[in-house]
């Protein structure tokens, strides 16, 4: 199942992050104040931008570190000044270890 992270725009201009299966949905939830507890007191005026992930655990991954994000970046995020790729770690992968060489004889 496809997981989703979204920036939201709030009334107070600060833009939330979260994580969903069904934007549109959640975007419902926060509206009515069964959202978050954070758009509760700033109410959200619209979907900036959504991002769909393979699953729960890459959207999570990625929510942790867009959420270091300043609002300018991550309203450059959204408006697609950079990539969700280029804010997310690189997992360096070690060839030897897949190939079961080793360093060591």
């Amino acid at each position: 199942m496809a997981w989703f992270l979204y920036l939201l725009e709030c009334s107070d201009g600060s833009v939330y992050t979260g994580i969903a299966t069904d934007v549109a949905a959640r975007f419902d939830k926060h509206m009515s104040g069964t959202g978050a507890r954070y758009t509760r007191s700033r109410k959200p005026v619209r979907v900036l931008a959504s991002f769909e992930l393979a699953d729960r655990s890459s959207a999570s991954s990625a929510e942790y570190w867009v959420k270091r994000l300043t609002a300018a970046d991550k309203r450059a995020l959204a408006a697609g000044v950079f990539t969700l790729q280029s804010v997310l770690p690189v997992v360096a992968v070690d060839d030897d270890a897949e190939d079961g060489d080793s360093a060591d004889g």
